[in-house]
């Protein structure tokens, strides 16, 4: 029954910086995990962060040290922090609700998707 909505994509320079936002229309508490996921023109999904109810994180080596996700129970709302951006950032980010901390499942819920786009 959770519905999941993606806000904050956009065009930015290399270098810069956005903050996508995840709003649950329901607890976020209610899955085991929250996380982002991405996938670009001719490559497969990818999971870019992930965050348990306990507040554990799991990234992509590529965004480690770059993007950092959050959540903000009171609110049910997630957030993915995304510094240092580079233009193979460049895809459509999913927000995902679901059991794993590492793979999907048939259990997630998806959100619809938020372009990034990292470009000159």
């Amino acid at each position: 029954q959770v519905q999941l909505v993606e806000s904050g994509g956009g065009l930015v320079q290399p270098g810069g910086s956005l903050r996508l936002s995840c709003a649950a229309s329901g607890s976020i508490l209610s899955s085991n995990v929250m996380a982002w996921y991405r996938q670009a023109p001719g490559k497969q999904r990818e999971l870019v962060a992930a965050i348990s109810r306990t507040g554990g994180t799991n990234y992509a080596d590529s965004v480690k040290g770059r993007f950092t996700i959050s959540r903000d129970n009171a609110k049910n709302t997630v957030y993915l922090q995304m510094n240092s951006l580079k233009p193979e950032d460049t895809a459509v980010y999913y927000c995902n609700a679901g059991p794993s901390m590492r793979t999907t499942t048939r259990y997630d819920y998806w959100g619809q998707g938020t372009q990034v786009t990292v470009s000159s």
